[in-house]
């Protein structure tokens, strides 16, 4: 009996009714966690599935799997969400700042961040940014210079374009830690603390941050060793720009759980609202999950979100045409689909036996059987 069929039968049985479910099904969407890690993709994962308003999460295999530490995954296991961070933090923020008025998305990227004029960019837009049509290279050595954050920012708005801006969608850190800096200048605040207090706060996110306190480190689980440090990355971010720009940045440097990240996943399928909180408007929430690159482009971009059919999409092939998502580095993905009204989001830390391992295929089939498992159709 597979680890998944087996906790349908210790109590989420009825969730899974609740959540118009096939148990018996949903136990097998479960299981593809299990199966990853028995091959040895991941040390574990947590799976949180969200429809209906209610939760239904699932933890197997280690978060800390060797040492004195050693512990299992459970639901509350933390975990370095690397490039969700662009769509948890800086996408939300962004919009949050075209509702508020304070920019449009056609504004040049120039007229806050003066310095990026430089080097034939100065018609480059935010949206441009936010869809990786920018012209940007994807990135690039910041780590092992001995820059300051401040000098790393000064790198990235210096960099010259790779192509014309609005030719092609190239995925590109470059535009989402020019975005990061882009929500400080106009908020006159850090980063984290602006996504803190306008993002994670009023949703309850309450396990969601940058830089995470060491209290929390036992929660925590580790990432890669790298050649040239004594053990993994442990409450310390994964990508190492991110790192060297003190742990704060748009594009990575988010920590969070799977319940936190179902709760951010929820107001995307609620037109902006959480339970209580109205965080963005529904048409910026319409805006971001359609396509915003020409054919021409050669993607498939919400503002920040990867559709249906994008290089970068990872929904397998069940979830529909109008589900949108995000990948991290570090083995974490996150999926809305509104019109099956469901959320899934994935976790895991697959980067801590190296980065020759892959949870790409875990993604897909997960996203295949909890789609197949819902039996209250209607579309």
């Amino acid at each position: 009996m597979k680890k998944g069929d087996s906790v349908m039968k210790e109590g989420t049985i009825e969730r899974a009714r609740e959540m118009g479910m096939n148990a018996r099904l949903i136990g097998r969407a479960l299981a593809t966690l299990d199966e990853a890690i028995a091959e040895g993709e991941t040390p574990g994962g947590v799976v949180a599935i969200g429809r209906r308003g209610r939760l239904l999460t699932y933890a197997s295999g280690e978060a800390i799997p060797a040492g004195p530490d050693r512990a299992p995954a459970c639901e509350d296991t933390i975990y370095d969400c690397a490039s969700l961070t662009k769509v948890v933090a800086t996408l939300p923020l962004v919009l949050q700042l075209l509702d508020e008025g304070r920019i449009r998305l056609e504004d040049p990227v120039a007229r806050y961040i003066p310095a990026f004029a430089s080097n034939g960019k100065a018609g480059v837009t935010i949206r441009q940014l936010l869809t990786h049509t920018g012209g940007l290279a994807p990135f690039a050595d910041m780590h092992s210079h001995g820059w300051s954050p401040a000098q790393i920012l000064d790198f990235v708005a210096d960099q010259p374009l790779q192509c014309e801006p609005g030719t092609q969608v190239v995925y590109s850190d470059f535009g989402f830690i020019l975005l990061g800096r882009l929500i400080s200048v106009v908020l006159d605040r850090p980063l984290d603390e602006a996504a803190a207090e306008r993002v994670f706060a009023p949703l309850g996110m309450t396990d969601t941050g940058f830089r995470p306190a060491p209290a929390l480190w036992g929660r925590i689980a580790p990432t890669e060793h790298y050649a040239y440090e004594p053990g993994p990355r442990w409450g310390v971010v994964h990508d190492e720009n991110a790192g060297a720009m003190g742990g704060v940045s748009g594009h990575a440097g988010l920590f969070s759980t799977a319940r936190d990240l179902s709760r951010y996943a929820a107001m995307w399928l609620n037109e902006g609202r959480g339970e209580g909180a109205r965080v963005l408007s529904p048409l910026s929430i319409r805006l971001a999950a359609c396509n915003q690159t020409t054919a021409s482009a050669v993607g498939n971009r919400g503002l920040g979100w990867a559709l249906k059919g994008d290089k970068w999409d990872a929904s397998g092939d069940l979830l529909t045409g109008q589900s949108y998502g995000h990948t991290g580095f570090t083995g974490t993905s996150l999926y809305v689909d509104p019109a099956l009204g469901l959320t899934v989001v994935l976790l895991t830390n697959r980067v801590h036996y190296g980065r020759d391992k892959s949870v790409a295929r875990l993604r897909a089939v997960l996203h295949n059987a909890v789609a197949a498992s819902l039996e209250d159709l209607t579309i």
